[in-house]
């Protein structure tokens, strides 16, 4: 199930900030991680909400093969931008945007290209892996298993 984190705050008449209660500030950082609203930019986002939507169909079957929760870290230019868990461990299953909720059995730290050339079959994984393209922390041999969803996923 999404949950949705963009939604507004409700502002009350005399809530506002009081006179000489901010200073100005200087010239902003960009922020470490993006406002979900530039999401879009990434080429991973549809292929998860793709990966939720079969999770949603078939993740009682799912959770009984795998048992595992799976934290994949997405990073760009060596920072991670934005995190997707898969949970196949609990309930039906779930996949969503932001890190596991309980403790992840594997991590994965990978660039967004290596993934999408994961995901669509360019890419061995196990080669990649042992070329140092990605990192994984946690139970490494769960990552076959979690392999095998994205292949199952794919046929859907």
């Amino acid at each position: 199930m999404w949950k949705r984190i963009d939604h507004q705050l409700k502002i009350k008449a005399g809530d506002g900030p009081q006179a000489g209660q901010f200073k100005e500030l200087g010239p902003g950082r960009e922020p470490a991680v993006p406002h979900p609203l530039s999401l879009s930019e990434f080429q991973t986002v549809p292929v998860f909400e793709d990966i939720s939507q079969h999770v949603k169909e078939v993740g009682d079957q799912l959770v009984k093969k795998v048992n595992a929760i799976f934290q994949l870290d997405i990073t760009k230019d060596g920072k991670t931008v934005h995190q997707w868990t898969i949970d196949l461990k609990n309930g039906s299953g779930d996949t969503y945007l932001g890190p596991a909720r309980l403790p992840a059995d594997t991590v994965f730290t990978i660039p967004e290209p290596v993934f999408m050339e994961l995901i669509l079959g360019k890419m061995n994984p196990q080669k990649a892996f042992l070329a140092g393209k990605f990192k994984v922390s946690g139970k490494v041999l769960l990552g076959q298993k979690l392999e095998r969803v994205f292949k199952d996923w794919a046929k859907w």
